[in-house]
């Protein structure tokens, strides 16, 4: 089992990986510069020097999605060599603007990217000074654009906080459920440990070789909590119903308490009997702890279980004990139900 202390880190933005596709696929709109350069009327190693530069703008821009790459250095590359084509396209340079706002928004870290797109949103406003060359509805391309890329860097922080919420949601459940768990290994076997060294102290002068006998069951006892505690951290404890059904009345016995099974392992449902063996384990080390009874029924069905005692009675509120059963129960969709049976207690787990 992995817990989730071992679970996989938060995924990496995705832009951080694949964006390097991303932006290669769109360089196909620096045809529009290059065509700029060729049109051009300037000397051959003007229209060269250009090119050089529209060059060095496509690799930068790559580059500024790769992992390995430092956003700030290819935004302040390709700011200088989109610039460095101006004498030669004029106007033209605005054709790079998009591709500056869109790696803004993906790419840089928080606060500073809002900053960023801002101020590119605010360049197709120079359409409105009139100037020469200038589209004039510049910020029909641009503002969409932005928009875009705003929307995926959002959605990417959301599923990275999502992913993180879900991860911790995940420790917090381990970690009842270790809690749970070795509360009730610990609670169970314990319990029977206390029962058996009590039954021993008083047989060591009236029977040796029984106190022998319960001593030595203590040791198997003590072995036996010691495995399931470890295999309960190790996530591989499972009730078993069947064992948990052959060793209550042992337990009670050992209590001086009486036990009435009616039904078998096999009356009930094959998907809730690890289920079922929990409950009945904590039910058992609950009569022996606390209701000093004389005698113990437990019923088996196809809906679940019943166990009822006739003892002093059911009190105060609940302790982790029965908190953790009746979170498993309702974690299957059933429900337990903890009544007076005149005299003594009647729990009851009713399963879907």
């Amino acid at each position: 089992m992995t817990s989730a202390c071992d679970a996989d880190p938060l995924p990496d933005n995705p832009w951080e990986k694949w964006g390097w596709a991303f932006a290669s696929i769109w360089l196909v709109f620096l045809a529009f510069p290059v065509i700029g350069v060729a049109e051009s009327e300037v000397p051959v190693v003007a229209k060269v020097a250009a090119w050089l530069c529209i060059l060095g703008f496509a690799v930068a821009n790559v580059h500024g999605y790769s992992r390995r790459g430092n956003t700030w250095l290819a935004l302040a590359l390709m700011l200088v060599l989109g610039l460095a084509t101006a004498p030669v396209i004029g106007i033209g340079v605005i054709s790079f603007t998009p591709y500056l706002a869109i790696l803004s928004a993906l790419e840089l870290p928080a606060p500073a990217w809002k900053w960023a797109v801002g101020f590119w949103a605010v360049v197709p406003l120079l359409s409105l000074l009139g100037i020469d060359g200038f589209p004039t509805y510049f910020f029909l391309m641009l503002w969409p654009i932005m928009v875009g890329g705003v929307m995926l860097r959002i959605f990417g922080e959301r599923e990275q906080l999502a992913y993180a919420a879900r991860g911790e949601h995940a420790l917090v459940a381990e970690r009842e459920r270790v809690a749970r768990d070795v509360h009730d290994v610990l609670g169970h076997s314990l319990t029977a440990l206390s029962v058996k060294a009590e039954l021993a102290a008083r047989l060591i002068d009236l029977d040796p070789a029984r106190a022998k006998d319960e001593l030595e069951s203590i040791q198997a006892t003590a072995r036996q909590a010691l495995a399931e505690v470890r295999a309960t951290v190790g996530g591989l404890r499972a009730g078993n119903l069947e064992a948990e059904l052959a060793a209550a009345p042992l337990v009670l016995a050992d209590a001086g308490i009486a036990t009435q099974v009616d039904g078998s392992v096999a009356d009930t449902d094959p998907r809730h009997r690890a289920l079922l063996a929990w409950v009945l384990r904590e039910s058992v080390t609950n009569v022996v702890r606390h209701a000093r009874a004389g005698s113990v029924v437990i019923e088996l069905g196809p809906r679940g279980i019943c166990v009822t005692d006739d003892g002093a009675g059911c009190s105060g509120s609940e302790g982790n004990g029965l908190r953790g059963m009746r979170e498993r129960v309702s974690g299957v969709g059933g429900t337990l139900a903890i009544s007076p049976a005149s005299p003594g207690t009647r729990v009851e787990v009713a399963l879907p």
